[in-house]
């Protein structure tokens, strides 16, 4: 009885003057929510809200299959909602999706739609609610779930999924990465000698030049652990990787952060293990992990070598 005066109620023209009709409209019209019907996919409705909530011309929907108003990055998603849907698999599906607003901005919108029978026409109800200022939050929420609290770099854990992913796309390709791992040089004892809080200092000093060096789409900066950073390079042969860690080498030196128990300098230095990987049959080292271990590898070289040092490593890997 409800759903029938529902369906009346999002008709062309608000005919039924019953008072059950009567509340309907009135919740219809008065909702933050936007509501439409969709008859053999066209609107033949859209709720007074769409104004408020979208910048919508109700007159510019009705009419239309709507479509014009979703990001087209997004229009799969609508489509495979619609396919189901009609294929009666279910007859209520959620969707999120980005919305064009009436004056051109994207908010996202949660999207309830509910198949409705009437007859030999395909109806459908859609209940349409901003959610923009939700999905910032969780935007937010998940970007500092893989950001280093300290230093501001990415963390450990986007580290690893950074690593799995720039590996895998240069398995596709068949080209190059390399990384590298860098240690400030006798750091226990700069803090053991200037206090924790320096030690922070410091570390966040470093790690904001670091940042500014990791500089391409491909790049990333992770604090790996401690006074560890490691930097993703995508499609970097072994060469460059070295020349931007001896670039990296000098910016932190050049910032002159006075270090009176380092063994090799009187100011804060950097050793920096490179390692790069080459995708290419014949190779049988475990990757990415054995890439990882090259560049630690060759970090320890360079802190037995004296610090204050850049040493390089490089593998081949299969390319299957």
């Amino acid at each position: 009885m409800l759903r029938s005066a529902f369906n009346r109620l999002l008709g062309r023209a608000f005919e039924p003057k019953a008072d059950e009709d009567t509340t309907f409209r009135r919740v219809v019209e008065q909702s933050a929510d936007v509501i439409c019907r969709v008859v053999n996919g066209q609107f033949c409705y859209v709720s007074p809200s769409a104004m408020t909530v979208f910048g919508w011309n109700t007159q510019d929907i009705v009419g239309t299959d709507g479509l014009f108003v979703i990001c087209e990055d997004d229009l799969p998603i609508i489509q495979d909602l619609i396919v189901s849907l009609s294929s009666g698999e279910q007859d209520k599906a959620v969707s999120q999706v980005r919305i064009v607003c009436g004056d051109g901005s994207l908010k996202w919108a949660e999207t309830t739609a509910h198949i409705e029978s009437s007859g030999t026409a395909n109806e459908m109800i859609l209940v349409m609610r901003d959610i923009t200022q939700r999905k910032q939050l969780e935007e937010e929420l998940a970007a500092m779930a893989l950001q280093d609290g300290l230093t501001g770099l990415a963390n450990r854990r986007a580290f690893d999924q950074a690593f799995d992913r720039e590996w895998k796309r240069t398995l596709r390709t068949g080209g190059e990465m390399a990384i590298l791992l860098l240690d400030i040089d006798y750091f226990k004892q700069f803090n053991d000698l200037y206090g924790h809080q320096a030690g922070d200092d410091c570390l966040r000093a470093v790690a904001a030049h670091i940042q500014e060096l990791a500089r391409r789409p491909t790049d990333m900066a992770c604090r790996y652990g401690g006074e560890e950073i490691v930097v993703i390079l995508g499609s970097t042969d072994l060469a460059a990787a070295v020349s931007i860690a001896k670039e990296m080498a000098s910016c932190v030196a050049a910032l002159g952060i006075p270090h009176e128990g380092s063994a090799c300098t009187d100011r804060v230095t950097v050793s920096i293990g490179v390692a790069a990987a080459i995708a290419r049959t014949g190779g049988s080292m475990r990757m990415p992990e054995g890439l990882l271990q090259a560049a630690d590898h060759a970090l320890y070289k360079a802190k037995a070598g004296g610090r204050n040092r850049v040493e390089q490593s490089i593998l081949i890997a299969p390319a299957e």
